[in-house]
């Protein structure tokens, strides 16, 4: 080993010594969830220095694969933050690799496809970043966690230190960029979800979240920046903005596996992301999705609550910036309610039939906010 940095070190920021057992903790990961895609009928094969994950289906039913790739945004620099300053000793990594994770999972699971395996990429600033135990451990942690929700194994990944594409802007300090790809299983084929089936005349059903998720942090960013204690003003409850920010994601597999298993004649489904209330209107046909009834004020999210009320945020914002609690959606032919409220409360989630899909032009009607028109995200 040598003694002192190689010039690649000192320049570039890359040294591999200190990378190594970050790489070390993730093979350790990897051993430590091998079974789990067993349970969707997936092996993972082990072979001498890999290069790439191997797996293969066990079973014998036709099947398909799905592939989708995800991220955890900018949730990384709030932890980050957090960790500098909030004087827990917490890195609040787990929480960001299980956003990570389970982004990926739910977006596999929309097309009928549950999780079997999952590759990472973390990018950091710097090589000194991989050598802080506390986020090694934190993130063994909560990729382990992620894995389990959704049943899949880890394969593989990438540990780099991008020094020169890895920055942050002040006063946020500098954080990973956390991407994961998830490969899910379709099996039988006749599980597969596709969007095409969506309708005038379907009922729409929301799935609750458990707060921001991943979308919607670059606007509480640049809020809490402003405030005097940043990320650690005290919401109503005591809890600070940081801890409410950072609640992860929820996993929505075994959801999705309990409802096709009842054969329920599902349209659609589609993950509560990007865009807000307003992603309900990304299917580029001539369709309007009107929404009647929605979760009473009191039951949203403290954070969303904080941001409309105190914070002054328009509605309008709020809703085509955060899930407002419309974690998943279901699109179920009329009829089909009851057996997506049973597959939700049996699995441990929330729901509540929303809305319905109608003739129009592309656009979200908010019926709770006196039917406030929410344009489809990509207008």
């Amino acid at each position: 080993m040598q003694n002192k940095p190689s010039e690649y070190a000192a320049i570039g920021g890359v040294d591999p010594r200190l990378i190594t057992p970050f790489k070390r903790a993730m093979g350790e990961v990897a051993r430590r969830t091998a079974h789990l895609s067993l349970e969707r009928g997936v092996r993972v094969i082990n072979v001498h220095h890999s290069h790439g994950g191997i797996f293969e289906y066990t079973g014998t039913q036709r099947h398909r694969f799905c592939k989708t790739l995800e991220g955890a945004g900018n949730k990384p620099a709030i932890a980050e933050w957090m960790y500098q300053n909030d004087g827990t000793g917490r890195t609040h990594l787990d929480k960001c690799v299980m956003d990570m994770a389970r982004m990926g999972s739910n977006d596999c699971i929309a097309h009928g496809a549950m999780p079997a395996v999952f590759e990472d990429l973390v990018a950091a600033p710097d090589s000194e970043w991989f050598a802080d135990e506390r986020r090694a451990a934190d993130f063994v942690k909560g990729m382990v966690a992620a894995c389990e929700s959704a049943k899949m194994s880890v394969i593989g990944g990438e540990s780099a230190a991008m020094k020169y594409v890895v920055n942050a802007r002040p006063p946020m300090p500098a954080a990973p960029e956390l991407n994961g790809a998830v490969s899910g299983i379709i099996v039988p084929i006749s599980q597969m979800v596709d969007s095409i089936r969506v309708q005038p005349g379907d009922s729409i059903l929301g799935i609750g979240s458990s707060g921001m998720h991943s979308n919607g942090s670059g606007l509480v960013i640049g809020r809490a920046i402003k405030l005097p204690d940043v990320f650690l003003t005290k919401l109503p409850s005591g809890m600070t903005l940081g801890d409410s920010v950072l609640i992860p994601t929820l996993c929505y597999a075994s959801f999705v596996e309990e409802l096709l298993d009842q054969e329920a004649d599902v349209h659609g489904l589609l993950p509560g992301t990007g865009g807000g209330v307003a992603k309900l209107a990304s299917d580029p046909r001539p369709y309007n999705y009107r929404i009647h009834t929605w979760w009473k004020d009191e039951e949203l999210p403290e954070l969303f609550r904080y941001f409309r009320h105190v914070l002054g945020v328009s509605i309008e914002d709020c809703l085509t910036t955060f899930n407002w609690l419309g974690g998943y959606y279901v699109f179920v032919a009329k009829g089909n309610e009851d057996v997506v409220l049973k597959a939700a409360a049996k699995t441990g989630h929330k729901a509540m039939v929303v809305g319905i899909v109608e003739e129009g032009d592309r656009k979200v009607i908010f019926g709770p906010e006196g039917d406030l028109v929410l344009d489809a995200p990509d207008d």
